[in-house]
């Protein structure tokens, strides 16, 4: 089995390898093909003749399709299950547990073809999630992240409609999890609730992740996306006027179509202006049928070398910030196989061997490359 993505023209691809790779490697028996890309372009796999069954999302689920014995090609998304039911039962072996609280989404950013292969957005229920936490606590879990395809808009579908901040505020309420994360959040939908907790409270981490994608207006404004520059500046000024030691990450695409230089300097400048030291840079990927692949588009050569700019200022904006750290304490997330962790901001930590899964005290003592060298107290 293949789980596809279709985020970008290069996930396409590599799911296409993947496919001809597994059948090289086992030439007889089934091969199915399942995920995003399956979901939005279904017939171009079907005409792989290495591909035995195409199962979109939409029927991911549905213990039919993979019964069947034919070809099965799902175009309905609308047929996605209401809620998002389909939480982990267990992280065995990790020190870190992924916790999927929504799936889908309802904008329509002009890049995006993921609302073609996840469906409209959907959240599992607080007491579901609440219920699932407690439950990886009590299997030795200290950190969790909520993740969703649009997280922030975690809610809005339910009959109640709690906001994001109501969920966390139930977790850190209801369940004595030491350590909680938050995936990628939209940033002009960060309820009041949540952003209290993200400056306030010690168990939410530190560390938050936001979709700014671009630093110029005009381009955010062909993106369709509900934020402007100045947005995003006020965002991070109250959530680190609040709280200094929350790390800002961002995803941000280069080469947008129309992007000139002045927008794409403008970009370049917001991982400064935001202090961004965790930053997904990645050049911009015409996705079929997209409003964005009809624009006039920036040359792959120039979006490339913009994107590496990004990256250059991004690494230069982490290493700095790690060395900001050299000499202070922090609480490090031991992880597999003893010799490494993560401190509360998502700083990469050497360790001397430690109990995995542990949460230790340790005084950051040095940079060596990437990684601070940490020492337990």
């Amino acid at each position: 089995m293949v789980n596809s993505c279709a985020v970008t023209n290069d996930a396409v691809a590599a799911t296409r390898r993947a496919i001809r790779r597994a059948r090289r490697d086992r030439p007889t028996g089934e091969l199915i093909v399942t995920g995003c890309a399956a979901q939005i372009d279904p017939a171009s796999f079907v005409a792989m003749p290495e591909v035995t069954r195409v199962i979109g999302n939409s029927d991911k689920l549905n213990p039919a399709a993979w019964a069947s014995t034919e070809a099965v090609i799902v175009r309905d998304i609308a047929r996605v299950l209401d809620t998002a039911p389909q939480l982990a039962g267990g992280f065995a072996g990790q020190t870190r547990a992924f916790v999927e609280v929504q799936n889908g989404c309802d904008h329509g950013c002009t890049f995006c073809a993921i609302p073609a292969g996840r469906g409209p957005s959907r959240s599992a229920t607080i007491d579901g999630v609440v219920e699932q936490v407690a439950a990886l606590v009590a299997a030795g879990q200290g950190e969790v992240v909520l993740t969703g395809v649009d997280l922030s808009s975690y809610g809005h579908d339910l009959s109640d409609t709690p906001a994001l901040g109501d969920l966390v505020a139930a977790i850190v309420a209801r369940t004595s999890l030491p350590r909680l994360r938050l995936s990628s959040l939209d940033p002009a939908a960060i309820d009041a609730k949540l952003l209290e907790l993200l400056t306030t409270e010690p168990r939410v981490m530190p560390h938050v992740h936001l979709s700014f994608q671009a630093g110029d207006d005009m381009v955010l404004k062909r993106m369709r996306r509900r934020h402007g520059r100045a947005d995003a500046l006020r965002l991070v000024d109250r959530l680190k006027s609040a709280r200094p030691e929350i790390a800002i990450g961002a995803d941000l695409i280069a080469g947008f179509p129309t992007e000139d230089d002045a927008m794409a300097a403008n970009t370049l400048a917001l991982i400064d202006d935001c202090d961004i030291v965790h930053a997904h840079v990645f050049p911009y990927s015409p996705r079929a049928r997209t409003p964005a692949a009809r624009m006039p588009q920036v040359p792959p050569p120039v979006a490339k070398a913009r994107a590496q700019a990004l990256r250059d200022a991004a690494a230069r904006r982490h290493r700095h910030w790690l060395q900001r750290q050299v000499g202070t304490t922090a609480a490090i997330l031991v992880e597999r196989p003893g010799t490494r962790g993560h401190s509360p901001g998502f700083a990469d930590v050497r360790l001397p061997p430690c109990p995995s899964g542990t949460i230790v005290t340790a005084r950051l003592t040095q940079l060596e490359g990437d990684q601070l060298i940490g020492m337990p107290l």
